[in-house]
């Protein structure tokens, strides 16, 4: 196996492995030597590509903040009316935590400020989730007096609450949540004309 893609399957499984255990047990638990067991890694491997515990934290948040852009543009690039589109990019959101490690744990950290100087997710997903529920009342998606601005607030809330609680071992997923979420919210949200024309798809 050549070096370099040797040097790439090291730093995936210590990646992999120190998602899996800040997953399970939340960064300040978890020691060095947890990775290390975990990845079936040397401590010389591991400081050839992390310099610290700390270090490999950053590395996580930075996947888990690449990964969100290419998700919203899959998401803005189908022919759907804005409000759709909210809908079914927080539910693929909410789908991805659930199912991806990395991302999971890297979103984990970011929300608690594992990352101060790293670009937050955060701040990608309000902006746009305004800009779509703004446009949506604009096209009259919305039932009249609806604010767009406090269902895009609830929806983010929602999605971050779905993410935390759904990744428990307990109760439906996060996916399974913020869809659940949607049915409630959006019976009260969205125009008549939008909920009919959503059954009928």
């Amino acid at each position: 196996m050549p070096q370099q893609r040797r040097a790439q399957l090291t730093r995936r499984a210590i990646v992999v492995a120190a998602a899996e255990e800040f997953d399970r047990a939340g960064y300040d638990a978890v020691p060095l030597s947890a990775i290390l067991r975990r990845s079936g890694v040397t401590k010389g491997a591991f400081y050839f590509h992390f310099s610290s515990k700390e270090e490999l934290a950053l590395a996580l948040v930075r996947l888990q903040a690449e990964r969100w852009p290419r998700l919203q543009r899959a998401w803005l690039r189908r022919e759907l009316d804005p409000l759709s589109i909210a809908v079914g990019m927080l539910n693929d959101a909410a789908r991805l935590i659930e199912q991806d490690v990395v991302i999971r744990a890297g979103t984990q950290l970011a929300r608690h400020r594992i990352a101060e100087d790293e670009e937050s997710h955060e701040l990608a997903w309000e902006p746009l989730l305004q800009d779509l529920l703004r446009r949506s009342a604009v096209s009259g998606l919305l039932r009249p007096g609806v604010d767009p601005m406090a269902v895009a607030r609830v929806a983010y809330t929602a999605v971050v609450g779905a993410s935390v609680v759904g990744c428990s071992e307990m109760g439906p997923g996060a996916a399974a949540r913020m869809e659940e979420v949607w049915r409630v919210t959006l019976r009260g949200v969205a125009s008549p004309e939008w909920l009919s024309n959503r059954r009928s798809r």
